[in-house]
């Protein structure tokens, strides 16, 4: 079995929307039924790794940076089990831990292209990672780079790609690699019960960018420019970051897109049940 979309079909499919003055969003779901309906409510790009997983159960996303489960394993029983069978309206994005070093992580890629996948996703990323653990980690040989080297192969075997960033080399290095969307993360995003207190503002954010799309604009005009994270939580969070920058051609939504609207549905669909009063 190989996924229902090409790497080409995609690419046209994203390009149309840009064409077309729509902003593209990529829905990344932990669940199927966020997964189902996100793409019936037209989203064109459905994505799962173990971030969403984990925030659909209750946690902060950021849990899949820490040594609690197997990534790349979460990311493939949720596409097989739950979330390749109830999307049929568009793609749908396996996200990658690259840098397992458990792995060959080119025979991963063809076994997610055979349980159906259509593109590939590096998601956890060392992109997000700073300091002396990040050091170590290149040191050790757990670098961006194995990142980087995934997605090539993914996109080398006729996959879609796109690629978390967070720096100018960083996207470079992707986009040499052939990767078709440059995503520009700006952290852990906000709002709800489990979203981050301190994050990028919208100021701050196309500030953030600027540089990467200078870096790439010219030479990699057609790559389709997408962001996460940070400030926005909603369209009109996006609406604000595109009077900023207005070179990108849409959002990546993973809170927004699944958690912040369980949050604020499930309760006030309670209270209106307890609202109710008996007849005796």
């Amino acid at each position: 079995m190989s996924g229902k979309f090409t790497k080409d079909q995609i690419v046209a499919r994203l390009r149309a929307e840009r064409d077309a003055s729509r902003a593209v969003f990529d829905a990344l779901c932990g669940s199927g039924i966020t997964a189902k309906l996100a793409a019936r409510g037209g989203a064109d790009l459905v994505t799962t790794f173990n971030l969403a997983y984990y925030r659909m159960q209750g946690l902060s996303s950021m849990a899949g940076y820490l040594p609690i489960g197997d990534a790349n394993a979460i990311t493939l029983e949720l596409g097989e089990r739950y979330i390749l069978n109830v999307v049929k309206e568009c793609p749908v994005v396996a996200g990658v831990l690259g840098v397992d070093p458990t792995r060959d992580m080119h025979r991963f890629v063809d076994r997610l292209k055979e349980a159906g996948f259509d593109g590939v996703m590096n998601c956890p990323t060392v992109a997000l990672i700073d300091g002396s653990y990040r050091e170590a980690l290149e040191e050790t040989g757990m670098g961006f780079h194995l990142e980087v080297e995934v997605l090539a192969y993914a996109s080398k075997i006729g996959m879609f790609t796109k690629a978390f960033c967070t720096t100018p080399d960083e996207a470079l290095s992707m986009a040499e690699a052939g990767v078709d969307n440059i995503i520009i993360h700006f952290g852990n995003s906000s709002g709800g019960t489990t979203g981050s207190k301190t994050v990028m503002s919208a100021d701050e954010s196309a500030g953030h960018a600027a540089p990467i799309f200078d870096a790439l604009s010219s030479k990699y005009v057609d790559l389709i420019y997408t962001c996460h994270g940070g400030s926005i939580e909603d369209a009109s969070g996006v609406e604000a970051l595109l009077e900023r920058e207005p070179r990108f051609d849409g959002y990546v939504g993973g809170s927004s897109a699944e958690r912040l609207p369980v949050e604020n549905s499930v309760p006030s669909a309670v209270r209106a049940f307890k609202s109710v009063g008996l007849k005796k």
